[in-house]
Order: C-alpha cells, then sequence, then structure tokens
C-alpha cells in the first residue's frame, strides 16, 4: 500500500508579511497531481493544517477546495489536527466528511478507533493522534502526569491495544503531531514546552509500521519507520536550506517501509547574507540571490543610513534585517535579545532574582517559578482552544 505523506501546510501564514497564499495554491495543486500520477492509496496529513485556531476565510477556502479535490479523485485522507489547528473548529462535520473519504481525526478520545484500508495482503489500520496539549488531556488519558510523554503513551497504548485484539497480520500506521527526540527543530516552529518536556523518545512508537510525523519543518527520518515530511514551504529564514518535500511511502504485505521524498514547488529561494553593507552591495558573488528572498545581517560598526532602501535596489526582495555590529574585545553592548537567546523563561526570571538580590532562588523557589510559568502556559492553551 502507497502513502502520500504530508504535514504542516500552516494554510493562511505569510513570510516577513508576504502572503503565501499563491504558494500554498500551488503546493496544493502539486500534493493533487502527485497523488494521480504516482497511484497512492491514502493521503496522510500529521497536523497544522491552518496557521492558527482561527483562520482567514482565505485559508479556508483554499482548505475547502482541497478536500473537495481530493474527494473527487476517490483516494482515502486522513488528517489531524497540530497544536496551531482548533481541533474543534478543525473537526466541525467530520462523520459527514468521512463519508466522502476525508478522514478528520482532532477528538483524543477516538484516536485508538482507526480507518481500515485493505489490499491484497490484508488490513492496514491507520491511526489519528491529534496533537495533545498535556493539560487538557490528562484526565481523558488517566496520565500520571501532565505531560507529552504521559499523555502520548497513554494513547499509544490505546492504540496497541486496538491493534492486538486485529486479526493477525493487520498492519499499522499511525499519525501524530510531536517532537520526537532525535529530530531537528528550526525557528518556525511554536514551542510545545508548556505543560510539560516538549520531546518524547522514538520508543513510545513501538509496535507500529509506520509512523507519520508533523510538527518539525524540516523533512527527516528519526528512524527508517519513523519520519516527519516537514512543512512544504519554508516559514522562516532558518529554513534556507531545507529540502522541502513530502514521503512517498510504501508499506508491503509484512510491514517492511520503502520510502522516497517527493520535492514541493519553491515559489522563491531563500538568502541569508551577512556583512557590512557596502560588501553586501558590491559583492559579485552575491549577484545568485537578487531573486531570492533575503535576510541581511549588517556588521557595520555604526549603524547605516537607510540600509534597506540601498540593499532593496540591489535585492528587490530583502525581507528582514538585522545589525550584529563587529566588536572587539568584552562586549557591553551587546542587545538585551542577544544576552537572552538560547535561555528559558524560567532562567531569565531566576537570572533576574539573582540581579536584584545577590544570590539565585533556592530548590524550592526554582519551583514555584517553574510552577507559575506551567500555569501561565496552560492558562493561554485553554484560551486558544476555545
Amino acid at each position: 500500500m502507497r502513502f502520500l505523506h504530508t504535514s504542516d501546510w500552516h494554510l493562511g501564514r505569510s513570510f516577513h508579511r508576504v502572503s503565501l497564499l499563491d504558494a500554498q495554491r500551488a503546493f496544493l495543486d502539486h500534493l493533487v497531481a502527485t497523488v494521480r500520477s504516482a497511484d497512492v492509496d491514502a493521503v496522510l496529513v500529521a497536523g497544522d493544517v491552518y496557521d492558527r485556531a482561527v483562520p482567514p476565510l482565505a485559508a479556508v477556502e483554499l482548505f475547502d477546495d482541497a478536500l473537495h479535490r481530493l474527494a473527487d479523485l476517490g483516494v482515502p485522507t486522513v488528517m489531524i489536527s497540530g497544536n496551531h489547528d482548533s481541533a474543534r473548529r478543525l473537526g466541525v462535520g467530520a462523520g459527514l466528511i468521512g463519508r466522502a473519504g476525508i478522514h478528520l481525526r482532532t477528538d483524543p478520545a477516538t484516536c485508538h478507533r482507526p480507518v481500515v484500508l485493505s489490499d491484497e495482503h490484508g488490513d492496514v489500520a491507520l491511526y489519528g493522534l491529534p496533537y495533545l496539549e498535556p493539560v487538557l488531556v490528562r484526565e481523558e488519558f488517566a496520565a500520571e502526569r501532565a505531560d507529552h510523554v504521559a499523555v502520548l503513551g497513554a494513547a499509544m497504548d490505546r492504540v496497541r491495544a486496538d491493534l492486538a485484539a486485529r486479526p493477525a497480520g493487520t498492519r499499522s500506521v499511525v499519525l501524530a503531531h510531536a517532537f520526537v527526540t532525535g529530530g531537528a527543530a528550526c525557528d518556525s516552529e511554536r514551542d510545545i514546552t508548556a505543560g510539560g518536556v516538549a520531546a518524547v523518545p522514538p520508543e513510545l512508537f513501538d509496535g507500529v509500521d509506520y509512523v507519520a510525523l508533523g510538527h518539525l519543518h524540516g523533512c527527516q527520518t528519526v528512524a527508517e519507520r519513523i519520519r516527519y515530511s516537514g512543512s512544504p514551504l519554508a516559514y522562516s529564514f532558518s529554513e534556507e536550506h531545507h529540502r522541502k518535500s513530502m514521503w512517498l511511502v510504501t508499506l508491503d504485505g509484512g510491514g517492511a517501509v520503502a520510502a522516497e521524498r517527493v520535492d514541493t514547488p519553491v515559489p522563491r529561494p531563500l538568502a541569508r547574507l551577512r556583512g557590512r553593507l557596502a560588501d553586501l552591495l558590491d559583492d559579485p558573488g552575491l549577484e545568485p540571490h537578487t531573486g531570492s528572498w533575503v535576510e541581511a545581517t549588517l556588521t557595520d560598526p555604526a549603524r547605516p543610513h537607510e540600509p534597506m532602501a540601498a540593499l532593496a535596489r540591489r535585492f528587490p526582495h530583502v525581507l528582514s534585517l538585522v545589525f550584529e555590529p563587529e566588536r572587539t574585545g568584552e562586549d557591553r553592548l551587546a542587545s538585551y535579545a542577544q544576552r537572552l537567546r538560547g535561555r528559558t523563561d524560567r532562567q531569565i526570571a531566576e537570572d533576574f532574582v539573582a540581579h536584584v538580590r545577590g544570590e539565585g532562588p533556592d530548590a524550592g523557589e526554582s519551583a514555584l517559578l517553574q510552577d507559575a510559568f506551567d500555569a501561565v502556559g496552560a492558562d493561554a492553551v485553554r484560551k486558544e482552544a476555545r
């Protein structure tokens, strides 16, 4: 059986204020064409269909068109909600839409009820695990802790129990939206650490033939049977070197996996340029980037006059400007953002306590700070999920 694995469409998202709607439409055209030409048996969409819980109307219309086109192909589609989606909104009408072969899996309570497809080798059970926010689903799964390992582990226990009750030889596929240990992140993914440790071990998915992951935007292989498709488009300059693609996965009669990448259309290449303004404007080696979306980091010791306008004359699609002046010796003028880079909210708060009173918080105070940050994060998640 052959699957097309994709995820993280983020319909409605822009790139530094540039609309990506046309690029997203071109991707969906490409997806439909691939389903038709590659003789795909099912499409797997592993979450983050939309970029936000309440997407713009144009994104909803694009999604609606994609659903109709996939249904017209007569190829089943299994789709889960991600941490950017509103599970309730995405799942509206799921029962009716399922009759057209589009299976929306957005309810955590039904994650152990698979879509069952068949080929000459027997059944394949496809389980859709929507993004599981620990604080919100802990009670549903009777999890010991409100963290990602506990709730996703409990969900997988339900999947394995259902699979064990099926005929011997039933093959299995799980769709999940999570940060699995071994995956490489980038700047454009929303942090999911609120509510517990973000990463889950790949062993959590033991007993399943293929795991179609979403959340991380780089296409990557965690293990032969556990893969991220990545986003079909670049959503930050940190994805400059990503090769955007989907996985075309073949599952043989014994459950062995073979996978190949299918590249997706690139609306415009990305380029991160660094140097003094005069060098960026004069360097002939940068000529290939005049048609790229550009992020320029200027290292001039003093900020040049109207640098964005000067850059735009050579690089018409420059979108981002960063200043990192060249300095020597101890840099006491480093920006606040630079000094905080790589530090968690809790570490920043602990640094502040140490600065104010001359010594850092003790273990009990650190625990109180963590509880406060977890509570704020969980409250934000609840508000967004409404």
